[in-house]
């Protein structure tokens, strides 16, 4: 498209000539005075930048400098030379994951498939319980109650993975934790839900109880900390909305699914995507403190995977990034298909 004078000058009949109105004026001066105002704004709040610094800090040492050993999946893995200097490998390591047909294959995709697994467990029971507990504690009148009720579901969030496993150990396992068999393996045990010698075993040696340990630790640790969210967005509700539902007649349940779930509905769409997002990145500390070698059939993720073989020597490394690398990939196309989903089915998205 040609641009003329007369898109952006004004014609003066007067004098016969072309002048430049206030507005175009103003324009031209901010654009090009633009970085000046960019350097006095930086220098006016320096503080706030400054705080900044530190977080900008750990997304570059801890999230974009290790990207460069992502390299190492294409690379001919060698624990001397740096990554720059290894010989160039093409998708073999994939090909090896993928089709290689050997005992490392069997290993990705049983490790795909339980990560899969608990992470689609986790978003099926984890992810409404931090609703309900929202909507619970928004029924809770007494502030004091309040507090009290959302402290201890809080709790467990700021317990390390190590204190969090060893307590799950000591309750379902009979090792070297306890002196006997765990109070919840007892307990199960006298309601005829096991027997006696899967109790005395431990449950963490059984791998068909190792995903339901899993989630229900999982639950228990992280659904407090997650209602907070959700409860902000509760609170948020305009008292109007309530009254007006009340005036109609709705009682405490049709509130909640006429008032505040459609509320907060664009809250949860945003942590549903993020949530997708991370469905394949399961957390290898609490795997790898919780798992053992009779449980790998169920218990065995792509971390741990990548964990185990990248301690290997020779191709170890290479296996391990290109297992990461494809771990990562899906997860970025989880993400891509539910916000698109999203969009079109809420107008509600992350972008």
């Amino acid at each position: 498209m040609k641009v003329k004078a007369a898109d952006f000058l004004t014609f003066d009949k007067v004098s016969g000539t072309y002048r430049m109105s206030p507005e175009q004026a103003v324009r031209d001066d901010v654009e090009k005075h633009y970085w000046l105002h960019v350097c006095r704004t930086i220098a006016k709040d320096w503080r706030l930048y400054v705080m900044l610094l530190p977080m900008l800090l750990v997304f570059l040492f801890w999230r974009y400098f290790p990207m460069y050993e992502l390299l190492g999946c294409f690379k001919v893995s060698d624990n001397v030379l740096p990554v720059s200097q290894q010989l160039f490998s093409g998708f073999s390591y994939f090909r090896r994951l993928l089709f290689g047909g050997d005992g490392l294959s069997t290993d990705f995709w049983r490790a795909m498939r339980n990560t899969f697994i608990l992470s689609f467990y986790g978003l099926c029971f984890g992810f409404p319980i931090p609703i309900i507990l929202a909507l619970f504690f928004n029924e809770i009148r007494s502030n004091i109650a309040r507090s009290v009720y959302q402290v201890l579901t809080y709790l467990p969030k700021f317990m390390s993975t190590v204190v969090m496993t060893s307590l799950v150990t000591m309750l379902v396992k009979q090792g070297s934790l306890t002196t006997g068999m765990g109070i919840v393996s007892q307990a199960m045990e006298n309601l005829g839900l096991i027997s006696h010698e899967v109790a005395n075993a431990g449950l963490l040696n059984n791998p068909s109880f190792f995903r339901s340990i899993y989630q229900i630790s999982g639950i228990w640790e992280s659904a407090g900390y997650d209602s907070i969210v959700f409860f902000a967005a509760i609170i948020a509700i305009s008292p109007t909305s309530y009254e007006a539902a009340q005036i109609d007649g709705a009682d405490k349940m049709a509130q909640m699914r006429y008032v505040v779930l459609p509320s907060i509905l664009s809250t949860i769409v945003i942590m549903l995507i993020t949530r997708i997002g991370s469905l394949l990145s399961i957390g290898y500390e609490k795997v790898l403190l919780l798992y053992n070698p009779n449980t790998y059939v169920t218990a065995d993720v792509v971390s741990t995977f990548a964990n185990r073989n990248g301690m290997q020597s020779g191709a170890g490394a290479g296996i391990a990034a290109a297992a990461e690398m494809m771990n990562n990939v899906i997860g970025m196309l989880l993400v891509i298909g539910a916000n698109t989903i999203a969009r079109k089915a809420s107008n509600t998205s992350l972008y």
